[in-house]
């Protein structure tokens, strides 16, 4: 018998019999292992927290009972569970559910998520939602320990300490992030997980004493000062229990009878909780098992041997592959990730220049202001992180880098479209919010070489803040005769005595270029404009822009705040009389499909950039 065939809703759990959960789980891995194969998605930690999901829906009542999964990169069995498993072949392209909870998609989803370290918070919130609007059902947050080593999560724990009703933390601790996890905290989980199993001890020395004749009130009394006495014992105090919560744990995150028995038992205590969860990641899946850090996210892939569409020859490699050249030279460069080492290029960095490599945990912010400290004690700091998580480190920026004019260099990478992760990690909001602040320079390179001359130009012909960004993927196509290294803060690309111009920036240069050719053929001659700066605009430009009828900006960015939107303020300052129109992304998040029809249906590809600035010259000649 199929079990996971007739499972329709949560409620379709709770009807099956223990003993039977232990073929849902397999016939659910299997599923997962099969869907992400063909679609792409993150295997490791969805696998890691199948019995952890079942034993949450099995013990409780959802949606009127809440769960928040910090990041939601692990949602998958819960989305399998909660009435999506016939739409579950869809997941993560276009118009098919999410990689991550979303609340438009369900009910079951009350708090979409993306980055880490926002579960305890969000669920605090909903907790005081419930209790102000007089509703029933408990709040749950799960959260990885890699979340744990951001900011955010403190915040969360510090306020929710303060509780005297049920509120339930579970760290699903599987001693990893993306990376393996760092810091002190890892440390310290790791110790509790060589401690004796405190739940049986516990358990077993009350048993013992309550089957005692003739138990009278001091020795009632003995038992709560037992507890105490043991957890002092085993474990001289939790740092959870030091901020209020009741600590269970460690559990075993695969022992379905065992999660069933803690969550079933925390339920009912009117305190906050903390339930700390063991898990494998990857577990069921050799492969991802032997190597979770690769099959953390993948592409498609092979189920019987593991081998799939390894990306090589990207940005992200390129740029790693030159700083460490650069560092061998220089050995004030440092390095810093955000639990990103793989993803963002710097394993052979981590390698070769150890004692000038640091990995921060999940903690953009904290890895924004210690890049300033190491730039201010004589470093040279190059901070690498995807663009959508840059967004966690904005105050920092302002406040302890660019406000200081201290040197440091972030290579933004994933800037523009990512893909099928959809809003929550569209780097499209970069240049838009970086372009208003003071002493902060920005690079746009199109194709490598241009990458490597623009990290060297950030890290020595430039103070201040130093923002090097550039996309998810590989380089694209070069245009014919492409003489630009990138050194030059714009590149001319055509004859500048045409009438019309095309603006752009990044990897859309080589879509335009392709535009180019077939504009020509419908004899509409353009000449290209390539800025390689775009903060600031270096103000040449405007000697060879200002004779253009017409010149439209394309950008695969945020139209508000955007460089087009910035150049046009600077056109009309040069009282320009031209026709300017941008086009880039409007007041919307970006949702999940492909980079190549992300940017097609945003107009932004080759056809888009045709098609729209034809429509520009009809504008004018009407």
């Amino acid at each position: 018998m199929n079990f996971l065939d007739n499972i329709r809703s949560s409620k379709d759990v709770k009807g099956l019999k223990l003993k039977q959960l232990p073929q849902l789980c397999k016939e659910i891995r299997l599923k997962l292992i099969r869907t992400i194969a063909q679609n792409g998605g993150h295997l490791a930690s969805n696998l890691g927290v199948v019995e952890l999901t079942v034993a949450l829906h099995y013990v409780f009542n959802i949606p009127i009972d809440q769960i928040v999964w910090d990041v939601g990169h692990q949602c998958y069995t819960h989305k399998i569970l909660t009435g999506r498993q016939e739409k579950f072949g869809t997941i993560r392209i276009e118009n098919g559910i999410s990689g991550f909870p979303k609340r438009s998609e369900s009910k079951c989803d009350p708090f979409g998520t993306g980055h880490s370290s926002t579960s305890i918070s969000a669920a605090l919130g909903l907790f005081e939602a419930k209790k102000l609007s007089s509703k029933f059902g408990h709040v749950i947050a799960v959260i990885g320990d890699g979340a744990l080593s951001g900011g955010l999560a403190y915040e969360g724990l510090n306020n929710a300490g303060r509780l005297n009703k049920n509120f339930i933390v579970i760290l699903n601790d599987n001693k990893m992030s993306i990376s393996k996890n760092v810091g002190s905290m890892a440390r310290y989980l790791s110790n509790i997980r060589t401690l004796p199993y405190y739940l049986k001890a516990k358990g077993n020395i009350e048993n013992a004493i309550l089957g005692i004749p003739g138990v009278g009130k001091k020795l009632r009394d003995l038992i709560f000062k037992s507890k105490a006495i043991l957890k002092n014992a085993l474990y001289e105090g939790t740092l959870f229990e030091d901020m209020g919560f009741v600590y269970y744990g460690p559990v075993n995150g695969h022992n379905l009878a065992d999660l069933i028995k803690v969550f079933s038992a925390v339920k009912q205590i009117d305190k906050p909780i903390f339930v700390h969860v063991n898990t494998i990641k990857g577990k069921g899946y050799y492969f991802a098992e032997q190597d979770p850090k690769t099959f953390h996210s993948v592409a498609k892939f092979n189920v019987k041997t593991g081998d799939g569409d390894i990306a090589s020859g990207d940005f992200s490699e390129e740029f790693g592959k030159q700083l460490c050249t650069i560092a061998s030279k220089d050995n004030k460069i440092c390095a810093i990730t955000a639990a990103m080492t793989n993803s963002t290029g710097l394993l052979d960095f981590s390698r070769k220049f150890q004692n000038r490599f640091y990995d921060v945990g999940i903690a953009e912010g904290h890895a924004i202001t210690f890049s300033a400290g190491l730039a201010a004690g004589g470093c040279l700091p190059v901070f690498a992180v995807y663009s959508s998580f840059l967004q966690r480190g904005y105050d920092q920026i302002i406040h302890d880098a660019a406000t200081q004019n201290l040197h440091i260099i972030i290579a933004i990478d994933r800037a523009g479209v990512v893909g099928e992760d959809g809003e929550t990690h569209q780097g499209v909001f970069d240049s838009a919010f970086l372009n208003p602040i003071p002493n902060v320079t920005v690079y746009a390179p199109t194709f490598f070489d241009e990458l490597r001359s623009m990290l060297y130009l950030s890290l020595y012909k430039c103070d201040g803040v130093v923002a090097l960004r550039y996309p998810k993927g590989k380089e694209p196509q070069k245009p014919e005769n492409f003489l630009s290294d990138g050194r030059a803060p714009f590149y001319v690309y055509g004859d500048i005595n045409k009438k019309n111009a095309i603006i752009t920036y990044g990897r859309l240069f080589s879509y335009a270029c392709a535009a180019k050719k077939r504009l020509a053929k419908h004899g509409v001659d353009v000449c290209i404009i390539k800025i390689n700066r775009i903060k600031p605009i270096d103000t040449s430009i405007f000697k060879v822009i200002k004779n253009f009828n017409l010149i439209s900006f394309f950008e695969e960015g945020i139209m508000c705040g955007g460089i087009g939107e910035h150049l046009g303020y600077m056109l009309k300052e040069q009282e320009y009389n031209g026709n300017y129109y941008v086009h880039a992304i409007e007041n919307c998040f970006i949702p999940q499909a492909s980079v190549t029809k992300t940017l097609h249906n945003l107009g932004l590809d080759e056809d888009g950039i045709f098609n729209q600035f034809m429509a520009d010259v009809k504008k004018i000649k009407l």
